[in-house]
């Protein structure tokens, strides 16, 4: 297996529409230690005005995040009802037909899920002081992971939610290393303790294998599943209980005589696993000193801000049992938004990287990382990084050079919004009658800054869409507005078959858009059968050299051109080096263009190509009959003829599966893997159920579902993540082959 295909395979994840630069920095930032990044906070915090400081002292900006079904929103509303922010609890699946806050789509009432990632704002007193949160609640499901990287890529901190039952499941190593991506520190909940088959321990001990994030519990239960009472703080060593109607009430006690040494035995484990992460800790333990309370908590503050632990609470959102420690523990241990170094890229210095200063008296600099279609037309979500944005004023986009007027200025509640004069650095607010796209950068039409994209993986799947109505006015909307919306939804217009074709995440990715589509805009559409997005390449070098002759009365068309198309690693490149000017630079820009169409559309099945490398070293022009356009054509057929040359494969998406059903079924559940062609990987069995994960090729994929819940009397759930590209099966490459040479058979017989 050649080192390039081992390489290409992984290509499918890499970040789109950066320059290199950006690219690079976006990569470089990455890498960066929290030690080397906290010189620079230090310095700049020193330079901050007192009330700068103040109001960034008394400021989290916080996501939730965590797989499918592991309780954000519902632990999101307690947050909400707890912090006064709403006055009833609504489930998620209630009987009362309001669902909770937080979803506020009737899809996602409907289905049960998140779909949009929704903000918030609430305050949250502790210590006699009162913190202002900015809250936002992401989905769980794989499909919409561009709403958990799109609130990541703006938060400072984040609260994983972990089931106990199932610990860290598929969707919660996705979110780690989203979370890793934009350095974003965490406390971690322990979920779900009133069930049966509890077992923290054992979620914690998975954090810290599985996620290689060195994790200990600050707390651990008083009683378990149906007679969990509430929690011991094993740091203060108090024990709290929820009462009240809704747990609205916190009593201290001392601690339980039976769990004593319990709470001893995980309050040394803690201060040893502190000891490994923060010097001071370690000075004292190798001390065999005893560290203060105080001490503890400030060792877990700088661990979890550096990014080197995760400290652990526990309870249940839908017992009301242990939500307000977390909120106490976001206060106390993750950063506030001078505690957290970003970065923004100078254009008038080349894209330089330079340090934002979330200072209300420099220019102002922000990013708007989320669009939504309002009532009051496109919603625009922004994190305002330094200076102030105020109603009434004026902010430049970056991109375009538009001067835009903020003509309202909102803090949103869910789809709830609450009107506001200004904002200042680190806060999250919202805007209407803005023009952008999601990603682009504002400033005050002074600084020349832009700030870095955010991740965008690539479509995996696609369908053709047909509105059933002739009017297409509607329909157009829609697509440019969801285009705008979601960064992983694609449309485009194939020519040949004259349909459009849209792409994303997976099947329910594209079902919502087509169901939002019927509900929103009154469209109601047809769709084909999903089809797989693959890839083609070359696995070896090989040489062209083609002339494109075409002569029909008057001036004709004529352009040679000759070099090599190579392997590389996932990512297409074209180069030029030619001498004498035998191929004028006008018409190597057309050579350009032809090279970058013919990689849309590969000669195997036209599906795009990935991984190749197109060296132009020599040609030769007509001094009547050449222009651009011969040029082009050139390029096109010299890529196809030296394509063909070189080997080429068809790649297929390969997809992570994870798969959980109750312990009975995992004979039917491994037999319909089989089926599907998976190669398992991993089996972990908890007391009543088991999670087996695997890869699988996505084209077998589809189905899926229906087949799941027949095979497991409905108790079964699975997801999947796009992992790599990987060669098709021969069979399967001449198969695709086959059926595109007879599409196109048609589609010419048509014209005709």
């Amino acid at each position: 297996m050649s080192k390039f295909l081992r390489n290409i395979w992984s290509a499918g994840s890499r970040q789109l529409g950066l320059s290199a630069q950006r690219r690079l920095f976006h990569q470089s930032a990455l890498r960066r230690t929290y030690e080397e990044e906290k010189v620079v906070i230090d310095q700049i915090v020193s330079k901050l005005p007192e009330q700068d400081l103040a109001i960034a002292s008394r400021m989290r900006n916080i996501g939730i995040s965590a797989h499918i079904d592991s309780g954000k929103t519902t632990f999101t509303e307690r947050v909400l009802f707890y912090t006064g922010r709403i006055k009833a609890i609504h489930e998620v699946r209630g009987r009362d037909n309001v669902g909770a806050k937080m979803d506020s789509m009737d899809l996602e009432r409907e289905k049960g899920i998140t779909i949009q990632s929704a903000a918030t704002y609430c305050s949250w007193d502790k210590d006699d002081k009162n913190f202002h949160f900015n809250l936002i609640d992401t989905p769980g499901h794989i499909d919409f992971t561009i709403e958990v990287e799109r609130a990541l890529r703006v938060l400072d901190g984040a609260v994983l939610v972990v089931c106990a039952v199932s610990g860290v499941q598929s969707q919660t190593v996705t979110v780690d290393r989203q979370m890793r991506r934009y350095n974003v520190p965490r406390v971690t909940f322990i979920n779900k303790m009133d069930r049966m088959g509890a077992d923290p321990f054992r979620a914690i001990d998975q954090i810290n294998k599985k996620l290689k994030t060195p994790a200990a519990a600050i707390q651990v239960p008083i009683g378990a599943e149906s007679n969990l009472k509430g929690v011991v703080n094993i740091i203060d060593r108090v024990a709290l209980y929820n009462e009240g109607s809704q747990g609205e009430e916190i009593r201290t006690a001392e601690v339980p005589a039976d769990l004593v040494d319990l709470v001893e035995e995980k309050r040394a484990l803690l201060i040893e696993t502190l000891a490994d992460v923060d010097d001071e800790i370690a000075e004292i333990f190798l001390d065999e000193g005893e560290p203060t309370t105080e001490q503890i908590k400030n060792a877990i503050r700088r661990a979890t801000i550096a990014r080197k632990f995760t400290p652990v609470l526990m309870g249940s959102a839908l017992a009301n049992t242990g939500i307000q420690p977390v909120l106490d523990a976001v206060v106390d241990y993750l950063p506030n938004p001078s505690e957290i170094l970003n970065k923004g890229l100078d254009i008038s210095e080349g894209e330089k990287p330079l340090d934002l200063i979330p200072s209300s008296k420099e220019a102002f600099v922000g990013l708007a990382f989320k669009l939504e279609e309002g009532k009051y037309g496109q919603l625009t979500y922004l994190r305002v990084y330094q200076g102030r944005l105020k109603k009434g004023g004026f902010i430049t986009n970056v991109k375009t050079g538009k001067k835009v007027k903020v003509s309202r200025l909102v803090r949103m509640h869910s789809n709830d919004m609450e009107d506001v004069n200004e904002i200042g650095p680190g806060e999250i607010c919202a805007t209407f009658g803005i023009d952008c796209a999601s990603g682009d950068t504002f400033t005050d039409g002074v600084a020349q800054i832009t700030m870095s994209s955010m991740f965008v993986p690539d479509a995996v799947i696609s369908l053709s869409i047909t509105p059933k109505s002739k009017d297409t006015t509607n329909f157009s909307k829609a697509m440019n507005r969801f285009q705008k919306e979601d960064p992983t939804f694609r449309v485009k217009y194939d020519g040949e078959s004259k349909e459009t074709i849209i792409s994303g995440m997976g099947e329910l990715h594209l079902e919502i858009y087509v169901e939002r589509m019927r509900r929103e805009y009154n469209v109601d559409c047809v769709t084909g059968k999903p089809q797989v997005s693959y890839r083609e390449a070359i696995t070896m070098p090989s040489d062209f050299d083609f002339t494109h002759k075409k002569q029909s009365g008057g001036a004709g068309q004529y352009g040679r051109v000759a070099g090599s198309l190579s392997p590389e690693d996932g990512k297409n490149i074209f180069e030029t080096h030619i001498v004498g000017g035998r191929i004028p630079d006008k018409f190597l820009v057309a050579c350009r263009k032809g090279f970058e169409e013919a990689c849309e559309k590969g000669p195997l099945i036209g599906h795009r190509v990935l991984g190749a490398k197109m060296f132009i070293n020599d040609g030769q022009i007509h001094e009547v009959d050449s222009n651009e356009l011969s040029f082009k054509a050139a390029t096109l057929g010299a890529f196809k003829q030296a394509f063909m040359k070189a080997n080429p494969v068809i790649l297929e998406p390969i997809m992570n599966v994870s798969v959980t059903a109750p312990g009975e079924f995992q004979g039917n559940v491994i037999s319909l893997l089989n089926k599907v062609q998976a190669l398992i990987q991993d089996t972990e069995i908890a007391v009543d159920e088991f999670t087996i994960s695997a890869e699988c090729p996505l084209n077998q994929m589809f189905g899926f579902a229906t087949a799941l819940r027949a095979s497991t009397q409905g108790k079964g759930e699975f997801s999947l993540e796009f992992k790599q590209y990987a060669p098709t099966p021969v069979h399967l490459q001449k198969q695709l082959m086959a059926e595109h040479q007879k599409k196109l058979a048609e589609q010419a017989a048509a014209k005709k």
